[in-house]
C-alpha cells in the first residue's frame, strides 16, 4: 500500500492514523488535505469529519540504506553506505573495515543482503528494482574468477571426453559460466539439480 486516504476527528488525528496504517514517519509522505472537519447545526447535527490522502515518497535509496545500516549495526559492522538509482538498477556500495564478514563464504552473506535489501524496497512497488551490493569490488573479482574456472572445465571436458559438473552455485554465478562458455565451439552448458544444490553442467557439442 503506498496511498491512502482516512479521515479523523481533525486533521492531525487523521494524518496520525494514516501514518501508523503505512507504518511511515511524517517526513516520508506527501500529505493532501482533502476535507476539513466541520461542525453542524448546533454543533451536533451534520459534523464532518477531517479527511486527508497520505502518499508515500518513492525514495528506495534512502530505504534501502536505513535497512542495511540498521542490519549492519546489529551485526556489530560499522561501514558506509553508498546507494545510486540508476534507471530500473539501485547500485549499493558497501566500504569499511572488516568487509570479509558480510561477504562471507563465496559471497553468500553479500548475497543473502542483498536479497532482503530487494524485498525492502520493492514492497509496495509498481515497477521492480533489481539490487546489486558489492564491497571491496568483490563482484567483479569473483566473476573474472568464475570466467577462468569456466575457461579451464571446458578444457577439461574437451580433454578427457567426457561431462564436467561444476559445484553448485546461486543463479547469478551459474549465469556468468553459462555467458563465458556461449561462443566457445566445443563445448556447451546447461543446468541440472534444484536449489540451492543447482550447478552447471559443461558438455560436449555434438
Amino acid at each position: 500500500m503506498s496511498l491512502i486516504e482516512i479521515t479523523g476527528r481533525t486533521v492531525d488525528e487523521a494524518i496520525e492514523a494514516g501514518l501508523k496504517e503505512l507504518n511511515k514517519k511524517r517526513e516520508q509522505v506527501n500529505i493532501e488535505i482533502l476535507e476539513k472537519p466541520t461542525k453542524g447545526f448546533l454543533g451536533l447535527i451534520g459534523n464532518k469529519m477531517a479527511r486527508v490522502k497520505l502518499s508515500i515518497i518513492d525514495q528506495p535509496e534512502e530505504d534501502a540504506k536505513k535497512f542495511l545500516k540498521d542490519v549492519l549495526q546489529n551485526m556489530g559492522i560499522e561501514a558506509e553506505i553508498d546507494a545510486q538509482l540508476e534507471k530500473d538498477n539501485l547500485n549499493i556500495t558497501v566500504e569499511g573495515p572488516n568487509m570479509g564478514v558480510i561477504i562471507g563464504r563465496r559471497g553468500q552473506t553479500l548475497d543473502s543482503l542483498q536479497y532482503l535489501v530487494s524485498l525492502v524496497v520493492n514492497k509496495d512497488r509498481d515497477k521492480y528494482l533489481k539490487v546489486f551490493i558489492d564491497t571491496e569490488n568483490y563482484r567483479e573479482k569473483r566473476e573474472e574468477t568464475l570466467v577462468r574456472l569456466a575457461n579451464k572445465m571446458a578444457r577439461k571436458a574437451k580433454k578427457i571426453g567426457k561431462t564436467v559438473s561444476l559445484e553448485p552455485m546461486n543463479p547469478y554465478e551459474r549465469r556468468i559460466i553459462h555467458a563465458a562458455l556461449q561462443g566457445n565451439p566445443f563445448v556447451q552448458t546447461y543446468s541440472e539439480g534444484d536449489e540451492p544444490y543447482r550447478k552447471v553442467v559443461i558438455t560436449l557439442k555434438k
